[in-house]
């Protein structure tokens, strides 16, 4: 089915890109493919456009639909009413011309635009402190920038992790531990693909000098490191679906487990980790009726932090996934949260997911532009 054929009072919904000058557009291709499908089915008019080729005074876009052989096409469409913005890398959001192209979306009177922005870590622990119903879920987070910020954290906690503040799939962080009685107390794991190395100093200013050199120009954050749940020694964290309904309201999609590797500081797939079950890795942990419980509260948490993300960013938000992490003592943190989610690997989430992004832009298409 293609755009001409459609009949239904359905909105046209485009998935804003980049181009790319080898093929047609860069991004994930089969989340795409698997998007476009998923609105044809449902008897949505949809598209992939670019950012170059989205002109917003024109009456007729050049953008690429699936054909009847399911391969991609290039055809001219209609302005979109909705835009999904799965622009891939921040870089390409931080182009003045992608940049000015996102506003005048959102200025549109007649094209509603969600998920603006790739989200900065050190905004999402300001915006999550800076409310009663979200600041216990954050862990104690600074600014990565002197020696004495270092010194004082590690005084404080013998664990701590450096995060880039926009890192991407667990990239760049480091793990850091102070070991009293070792002869080398200052423990600094650093991640690689998917193995890491640990520098080990008894000089605090030898420590600053390795780590400034792992970060370069990078922007860090460090943080308070949390003893995880684990199991088999292997700890394991919650990811977090959360889109938007029929009704404009934020729900869970789903929930997954990702258990970091062995080698791995993270429990990110590409670095190592993997697929869970949450509901057994809990059981095992707490048993199965807490589990069920801690299930129920990361849902309603999750929800509460998506409202207040929202909230505090000041933009629409129509999904994001989020990393929460459950301690020895079965208490919820909050780690990190995705306005461009990856697409989860479980087929029951992945499936309710695809289909919550038409019945989310129906709603907004409905909706008055504020």
């Amino acid at each position: 089915m293609n755009i001409r054929s459609h009949t239904d009072n359905k909105p046209v919904v485009a998935i804003l890109t980049m181009s790319d000058s080898h093929g047609y557009f860069r991004g994930n291709q089969q989340n795409f493919e698997d998007i476009v499908k998923t609105g044809q089915k449902m008897g949505f008019p949809v598209y992939v456009v670019t950012a170059k080729d989205l002109k917003l005074t024109e009456d007729r876009i050049k953008g690429f639909t699936l054909n009847d052989e399911e391969t991609w096409e290039q055809q001219y469409f209609p302005l979109p009413q909705v835009i999904y913005n799965r622009i891939p890398q921040r870089e390409d959001e931080l182009r003045p011309a992608v940049r000015q192209k996102i506003k005048e979306c959102m200025k549109h009177p007649s094209i509603s635009l969600f998920n603006p922005h790739f989200f900065n870590k050190w905004h999402l622990f300001e915006w999550l402190r800076s409310s009663k119903a979200t600041e216990h879920l954050v862990p104690k987070t600074k600014r990565f920038t002197s020696v004495s910020t270092l010194q004082k954290m590690l005084e404080r906690y013998p664990c701590l992790y450096l995060k880039p503040e926009s890192g991407k799939a667990g990239k760049g962080i480091m793990m850091l531990r102070y070991q009293r009685d070792k002869l080398l107390p200052y423990r600094l794991k650093v991640q690689h693909h998917r193995s890491s190395t640990t520098y080990k100093t008894r000089n605090l200013y030898r420590l600053w000098a390795r780590i400034k050199s792992e970060t370069g120009s990078a922007r860090y954050i460090i943080q308070q490191g949390i003893e995880l749940a684990s199991v088999n020694n292997r700890h394991f964290d919650l990811r977090a679906l959360l889109q938007k309904n029929n009704k404009g309201l934020w729900g869970v999609t789903g929930v997954g487990a990702r258990m970091a590797g062995s080698k791995s500081i993270t429990t990110h797939v590409p670095r190592g980790g993997t697929i869970e079950d949450p509901s057994k890795l809990l059981s095992d942990v707490f048993g199965s009726e807490m589990s069920a419980v801690i299930l129920n509260r990361v849902r309603t948490t999750a929800i509460i932090i998506a409202r207040q993300i929202e909230k505090a960013s000041g933009y629409e938000h129509g999904e994001m996934s989020m990393d929460l992490g459950i301690d020895e003592s079965g208490n919820i943190w909050f780690f990190e949260a995705n306005a461009k989610p990856m697409k989860f690997d479980e087929p029951h989430i992945r499936k309710r997911s695809l289909k919550r992004i038409f019945q989310y832009s129906e709603y907004l298409s409905n909706q008055p532009k504020m």
